[in-house]
């Protein structure tokens, strides 16, 4: 079976409080959009399970590996083994918080569920996903959420219709940035509105409403990625933010030809046009 885990991107990001088991409350609308790895999951036929990877370098040993990890999750549920082979080329940027590894764990989840008919239902895929990081249930659904507690509590939220019309343009910086990095340098803080009540409105208002918490403390670390921003701002688009906790910024713009041209002014950093999904 061969599947292509797309990423997703951030509208609006905000750090609540700090929770007693060190992670933290937050509230975000994620949105999947068509930039994707491929992951191929086959039965292994001497029931021994391998992992290869190719693509993008990923600095991590293949047992720590969301995938593998993924798949030791669904054998746990089920209780009983899944001996498969799966290869996984990396297209999404690392350390760029689009959720590039969580889409794999989550896509390894439903194609094993499919593979070996497993019979488990959105909700069940969820909470295996749910064990293995904050962004995988997402990814079940893979629809527009708005995400709170630590990421994993998810309902269905309405976007302003006008939102399907835009482009998506997405830029990796050089530098990256670690989710333990970005939390230890905000400070949270209590809202008194809801990013869903945000969402519904009129695109051309999010630039004054909806902010991502992680960007103060980010940009004064990485300036690198504070430039992209104010280089996507002057470009024109409707709306400009950091996805997650970085280190990739996106924007929206209101046409083709705009988002083109600025991806033409881009070297040496990743530069993607997507769809919203």
């Amino acid at each position: 079976m061969i599947l292509f885990p797309n990423c997703k991107i951030n509208l609006g990001l905000h750090i609540l409080a700090r929770r007693p088991d060190g992670y933290h409350d937050i509230e975000t609308v994620m949105v999947p959009v068509d930039l994707t790895d491929i992951l191929e999951i086959v039965p292994a036929a001497n029931g021994e399970t391998t992992l290869t990877v190719t693509g993008n370098h990923v600095d991590c040993p293949p047992e720590k590996n969301l995938v593998i990890k993924a798949l030791h999750a669904v054998e746990k549920f089920v209780n009983r083994q899944l001996p498969v082979n799966i290869y996984l080329r990396k297209i999404i940027p690392d350390g760029a918080g689009l959720g590039g590894g969580s889409s794999d764990a989550a896509f390894t989840i439903k194609g094993l569920n499919s593979i070996f008919d497993l019979g488990l239902t959105d909700q069940q895929m969820a909470s295996i996903a749910s064990t293995v990081g904050a962004d995988c249930p997402f990814f079940i659904y893979n629809q527009p959420m708005l995400a709170t507690g630590t990421g994993t509590t998810l309902s269905p939220v309405q976007l302003t219709p006008d939102f399907k019309n835009l482009t998506c343009l997405i830029v990796k910086p050089t530098e990256g940035v670690s989710t333990a990095e970005a939390y230890a340098g905000v400070t949270p803080q209590q809202r008194e509105s809801s990013l869903a009540d945000f969402v519904n409105q009129s695109v051309t208002n999010w630039q004054s409403t909806l902010f991502n918490d992680f960007e103060k403390s980010v940009f004064e670390k990485r300036p690198e990625i504070a430039n992209v921003k104010q280089h996507l701002i002057n470009s024109g688009p409707i709306y400009v933010a950091m996805s997650g906790s970085g280190s990739s910024v996106f924007a929206l713009f209101e046409n083709d030809k705009m988002a083109d041209d600025f991806a033409k002014s881009i070297t040496n950093r990743f530069c993607q046009k997507v769809k919203l999904l």
